[in-house]
């Protein structure tokens, strides 16, 4: 099941106040951007939240899912999304503690 992009909207205007927030759709699931760094994804509208050592000790009793079959585990974040100042949070500490994406570079045309 794809997610709505309702939800998709829903959540990225929970997080408005954590950086420059952007969101792609990628296989009919969404991937959710802070500053360019992927931070979450929203897989059949569930929100799922890369894991960092910061925002597990943010959200203390952490629930962990797999956002699809054969993922690596991620925070499963539900009972919170409606709390904006606190989704907000978590998803700026996330972004601090994740890396710089790498520059891709450009194929040659041949």
């Amino acid at each position: 099941m794809s997610s709505d992009k309702d939800f998709v909207e829903f959540i990225v205007e929970q997080i408005k106040n954590a950086g420059i927030i952007t969101y792609r759709k990628m296989f009919g699931e969404y991937a959710i951007y802070s500053d360019n760094k992927v931070v979450a994804l929203i897989c059949d509208n569930q929100l799922f939240v890369k894991p960092t050592e910061g925002g597990k000790s943010f959200i203390g009793n952490v629930k962990e899912a797999p956002p699809y079959p054969g993922a690596k585990m991620s925070f499963l974040i539900e009972d919170e999304i409606d709390n904006q100042e606190w989704i907000s949070q978590l998803i700026r500490i996330t972004a601090k503690e994740l890396p710089e994406p790498k520059i891709k570079n450009k194929r040659k045309i041949r």
